[in-house]
């Protein structure tokens, strides 16, 4: 018996990292998990894995930025598995570093589309499925760079400051319908694919040696406890695996 039987969780950005490791941590778990991301190659391998262990899951093809791609995927994944407890806004990224005077404005957009825009639509989408079970779970997955900043990472620390306080805000609006909003920052996380991820950024590290650079398995604890929290359980939160965050 898992600590999620009978749920059914919704996470995106699934194809690698964080998401996958959280898709596969709460399968283990006993939870339906219904894994979302653009790389469809990518997505089928997790799910692949996730059922040679004995789970339940099934890819999705989405680009989250896409308003009718996350209202479709969201639904389907109701339907198929008869509801939504708990959904995972992972899918996010910091594509292109560069100061505000050096930046493109197109790829600051995509940042802001990405990070904020995309979670938007992801919950909104959700919100139905949750309500319709009585209550559920929104995880956020945030950054420190959207509390203290970086130089060269304006679009990201924007998005994820402004994530923030959509998930503060989410959570004071749902908090009668037993949906809770919550945000975990996971700090930097090695996922061994070079200095597109956070955790290879020297303005990451820099700031704090002794900073723990984790796996993406390290996250999924956090994850699990998150997804397993009575109804009326924490929200508004911020839950932080940083060593120094803020």
């Amino acid at each position: 018996m898992g600590e999620l039987d009978g749920q059914v969780v919704l996470v995106t950005g699934a194809s690698r990292g964080i998401g996958a490791a959280i898709a596969a941590g709460l399968a283990a778990q006993g939870a339906a998990v219904g894994c979302l991301a653009r790389t469809e190659t990518d997505l089928k391998s997790v799910v692949e894995r996730i059922r040679a262990a004995g789970g339940k899951a099934i890819a999705v093809r989405c680009d989250v930025t896409d308003e009718a791609e996350v209202e479709t995927a969201t639904a389907g994944i109701a339907d198929k598995f008869g509801g939504l407890d708990t959904v995972v806004l992972n899918a996010g990224g910091d594509p292109v570093a560069a100061t505000v005077e050096e930046s493109d404005s197109r790829d600051w957009r995509h940042t802001l589309e990405l990070n904020l825009i995309g979670v938007y639509l992801g919950a909104r989408a959700a919100i139905p499925h949750l309500r319709a079970r009585g209550g559920g779970r929104i995880i956020t997955i945030g950054s420190g760079l959207g509390h203290r900043g970086a130089p060269g990472h304006s679009a990201y620390a924007v998005s994820k400051a402004g994530l923030s306080m959509l998930t503060r805000v989410l959570a004071q609006e749902l908090v009668e319908n037993r949906i809770s909003v919550n945000e975990l920052v996971p700090g930097p996380v090695d996922n061994g694919d070079g200095p597109k991820d956070e955790s290879a950024r020297p303005s990451v590290v820099s700031e704090n040696p002794s900073e723990w650079v984790k796996r993406p398995e390290d996250v999924v604890p956090l994850a699990l406890f998150l997804a397993s929290q009575p109804l009326v359980g924490p929200t508004a939160q911020r839950f932080s695996l940083m060593r120094r965050d803020g």
